[in-house]
């Protein structure tokens, strides 16, 4: 659902002529099409989202810049996190949304699963602290589209435009239409690097569990303890010089080997 902020004026003053309406069409046609490929191509979570970001700008009428914002639900504050955009003066924005003021258009679009425009930031009422400084970096006019999926939200995406009243009616159904597929691409995304991370924790995993049964097996020799205590102690130790387990179990039986050689080669 569409809603105004209170800086935006009536949609209905402009007029769009067939042509640009059927121009319009194609590029919203075009950048859903691209959407489909992205995660089919293996890119990384980084270079889809920035990916995203960019049709976002082609799709939506009038936009200058674009960023991709995802939802980070394993955090208590500050849950939403900026982890694209199509140009600088975007990334700047995002910056002072999320850092400097955790206040603007796409916490309110994400947190409140609606689409919110303003075509003057720098009188928004909405967001009182970000629409003025935004507006003095002479960027005037925000669309912010929520990534929707059935059970959750995953972000959103952060229109915006130099001049005043860019995004009126027509606009955020045309960015509407892009947010549903962008939404799932985003989120296939997601789950594509969570796997991704997943197998190679496992696969760090099998490579260092060797060295770590046998650090183990040094431990007990060494202090009698069982393996459940053992082990116990090793992973104290890896965790009071913040250092991974298997670094850790790496060292004491590189140590142990530096002395039997010391032993049986005494200088």
């Amino acid at each position: 659902m569409t809603e105004l902020t209170e800086g935006t004026e009536n949609p209905s003053i402009g007029l769009v002529t067939p042509e640009q309406a059927s121009a319009d069409a194609a590029d919203l046609k075009a950048a859903i099409g691209e959407l489909a490929g992205l995660v089919a191509d293996g890119r990384g979570l980084p270079e889809l989202l920035a990916e995203v970001a960019a049709f976002a700008v082609h799709a939506i009428p009038g936009a200058d810049g674009a960023g991709v914002t995802l939802l980070r639900v394993d955090r208590v504050d500050n849950m939403i996190e900026a982890l694209a955009a199509s140009a600088p003066f975007v990334a700047e924005i995002d910056e002072i949304q999320y850092v400097a003021l955790n206040e603007g258009p796409c916490i309110t679009a994400a947190l409140e699963r609606r689409t919110v425009r303003s075509g003057s930031l720098g009188g928004e009422k909405l967001w009182p602290r970000f629409g003025p400084r935004v507006g003095r970096l002479g960027v005037h006019s925000a669309l912010s589209l929520p990534l929707l999926l059935q059970d959750q939200v995953v972000g959103a995406i952060n229109v915006y435009a130099h001049d005043k009243d860019v995004f009126d009616e027509r606009a955020a159904e045309l960015g509407e239409l892009f947010a549903k597929p962008a939404a799932v691409a985003v989120h296939n995304a997601q789950i594509l690097a969570k796997a991704t991370a997943l197998a190679a924790q496992l696969q760090t995993a099998l490579s260092t569990r060797p060295v770590i049964d046998q650090a183990i097996g040094l431990l007990r020799g060494r202090t009698g303890r069982s393996a459940e205590e053992a082990f116990a102690q090793l992973r104290s130790i890896s965790q009071t010089e913040h250092r991974k387990l298997g670094d850790v179990a790496q060292r004491i039986v590189d140590e142990a080997v530096r002395r039997a050689r010391a032993r049986h080669n005494p200088t």
